[in-house]
């Protein structure tokens, strides 16, 4: 299918660690070129998204931030291993027993012996899998988006497409009629100055003024590229950079069969040509 460069998508989800975010946007760009904004916690896996992202994008300027939101009850939240604390709190007790005046016990210090108390630790690998996932979902969302709005591209290019190769028959067809008119100008110039000429200079003269305003060939060559734009986009993937090659082939001809004009119907023509084939021009910068 035929791709935009530009989309956007975003993706939430709540984990024990906190509302996990993934927000990626494409704009276009010649190249494929990709970043990530992640937390601390996530950086190990910009290589991975990094490949997830090249899998499947071949340009655009893709941007991606994740962010993860903690849950304020969480911050601080600390486990008491009470099997432990008793263990100490008897070794304190016999050791108080032989002391002639012990002091009172400090709650404060019996946390901080070594194994009483530790904070809670999130599992960070099952952070980096939920945030792998949640990637996933929004890479595929906007791959849709960027499909959706290459459809739409693809309509309006064809749609130019189809007036150009008008264009083009139009103006093939009225070339016999524009040759015999200035067959019959030249002619009839000649016999208003009364003067006489050679015919077969005359012929030689009127078939070098057809050679120079000839424009079949470049009409042929309009019809090969018309022909070859619509090959390739019902081909598809990623073909924006040689659909861009391909209009600026079709405006080379449109310019030299604006040059080579012999009469205000191809120059007109060649002006309609010129316009429609900037139209499609301006869509394709957005096709991957």
């Amino acid at each position: 299918m035929i791709q935009s460069m530009t989309a956007f998508a975003r993706e939430s989800s709540a984990t024990e660690q906190g509302i996990l975010t993934v927000e990626m946007r494409s704009v276009n760009h010649r190249y494929l070129d990709c970043s990530f904004k992640l937390p601390d916690v996530l950086k190990s896996l910009e290589p991975r998204l990094r490949e997830k992202s090249s899998a499947v994008l071949a340009r655009g300027k893709f941007d991606c931030v994740i962010r993860l939101q903690s849950h304020p009850a969480q911050v601080g939240a600390l486990e008491i291993d009470l099997s432990r604390l008793d263990a100490v709190l008897a070794a304190t007790r016999g050791i108080a027993e032989r002391l002639e005046n012990p002091a009172a016990i400090n709650a404060l210090e019996v946390l901080q012996f070594p194994g009483v108390c530790s904070a809670h630790e999130d599992s960070e690998e099952q952070l980096q899998a939920q945030a792998l996932s949640l990637f996933g979902r929004a890479l595929a969302n906007m791959l849709q988006s960027r499909q959706r709005e290459g459809s739409k591209l693809a309509a309006l290019v064809l749609d130019r497409l189809a007036q150009v190769e008008a264009e083009v028959k139009v103006t093939r067809g009225v070339l016999p009629v524009i040759m015999q008119q200035q067959r019959e100008r030249i002619t009839a110039r000649i016999a208003e100055l009364g003067v006489e000429v050679d015919q077969a200079r005359l012929e030689q003269e009127l078939v070098y003024q057809a050679q120079k305003a000839d424009v079949e060939e470049e009409l042929d060559r309009l019809d090969a590229h018309i022909s070859e734009v619509r090959h390739t986009m019902k081909k598809g993937g990623a073909c924006g950079r040689r659909l861009d090659f391909l209009m600026q082939e079709l405006n080379r001809e449109a310019n030299t069969l604006s040059s080579k004009s012999q009469s205000a119907t191809t120059t007109r023509n060649a002006v309609e040509l010129k316009v429609l084939i900037e139209q499609m021009r301006e869509q394709i910068q957005n096709i991957e």
